[in-house]
């Protein structure tokens, strides 16, 4: 996950209430009116800004955990691609253990899967997993196809390569947060179109999924302008489209929420705020995976803003939502435990 800098587009200001935060739970709006006055102060994310703006991700990198390894290595690309960087955690090459493959967020154009270290460290600690977090080429240098290719790579590199990791290659997840749920989603595609691995469960929390959110789209006018806009929303994907977002041209490979057949996919568990830019189009990607026969589950948080359980951790309300998506893990990899 990544905390976006950016000042919110103002159309998502609720103007029947002075004050825009009013339908957010009430844990979660002393967080958000600290983001508030942070973006205030913070230069517009665009596309002349992003080179500037990426480092910045870096200082929210919690420090990493002594008790769980952390690697670094590069594995072949896909033909006719690059090697890619990525990073496991909690190899153990004594055990059979369920493994994940991980995307980070970042709307496709910002973030890094090495400051997502320290997350990963807690959930294969919860879990006792083994975790490969791959740092995909960003957009706009490197469009949709190449993303893609980097993420493929990676879960064919985890399937091959699990038992000198201490992983099981019949009970792999795929995991991601925002665009990197995007991300999870065009994987789960991919690996159902090629055939090649299989995947245990697609674990989406707010995924980014429909381009034509905010372009084509207009998004509910009572969201509060915290984290991601439409206009950051519209940004992201044209630099991962290469074209405007929304048009009638846009490639379906190229967006989870344009793909016309579901079926066949991974069972899904899709997670996401009630005030998330991202919601109504995660409530219908989740209604036309169970209309395609996916086993898929979905939470719906009322009152939570967009990665609000990264950025508001010690609440209960994030403690809840991170217990749930845990559970769907352990359900999926068939641990004790599970609820």
């Amino acid at each position: 996950m990544t905390l976006l800098g950016a000042r919110p587009g103002r159309a998502f200001a609720r103007e029947s209430s002075p004050d825009p935060l009013a339908g957010l739970d009430p844990e979660l709006r002393p967080v958000a009116r600290r983001l508030l006055e942070a973006a205030r102060s913070a230069p517009p994310l665009t596309a002349a800004t992003l080179a500037q703006a990426r480092p910045g991700g870096a200082a929210y990198a919690a420090p990493l955990r002594a008790d769980i390894p952390v690697e670094t290595r590069v594995i072949p690309g896909m033909p006719e691609n690059p090697e890619v960087t990525v990073h496991i955690v909690n190899a153990r090459p004594v055990e059979k253990r369920p493994a994940i493959l991980h995307t980070h967020g970042g709307g496709f154009i910002l973030g890094a899967a090495k400051w997502e270290l320290r997350y990963l460290q807690d959930i294969a600690a919860a879990l006792d997993c083994v975790i490969l977090s791959v740092e995909y080429r960003l957009a706009p240098e490197t469009r949709y196809a190449g993303s893609i290719e980097d993420n493929y790579a990676g879960l064919k590199w985890l399937h091959a390569h699990a038992p000198e990791l201490g992983g099981d290659p019949a009970r792999i997840a795929l995991l991601g947060e925002s665009a990197g749920g995007g991300h999870a989603a065009l994987l789960a595609i991919a690996a159902r179109d090629r055939g090649e691995v299989p995947v245990a469960l697609q674990l989406l929390l707010y995924p980014m999924l429909d381009d034509r959110t905010g372009s084509t789209r207009a998004a509910p006018s009572h969201l509060p302008p915290i984290v991601w806009d439409a206009a950051l929303n519209r940004l992201g994907w044209r630099s991962f489209l290469g074209m405007e977002p929304g048009d009638a041209d846009v490639p379906v490979r190229a967006v989870p929420a344009r793909t016309r057949d579901l079926a066949g996919l991974p069972p899904a568990y899709i997670a996401v705020g009630g005030l998330d830019l991202f919601a109504d189009e995660d409530i219908d990607y989740a209604r036309r995976l169970t209309d395609a026969g996916v086993p898929t589950e979905l939470l719906v948080v009322p009152g939570a803003f967009h990665a609000f359980d990264r950025l508001a951790p010690d609440t209960a309300i994030a403690r809840r939502f991170d217990r749930a998506k845990l559970d769907a893990l352990r359900r999926a990899f068939g641990l004790s435990g599970a609820a």
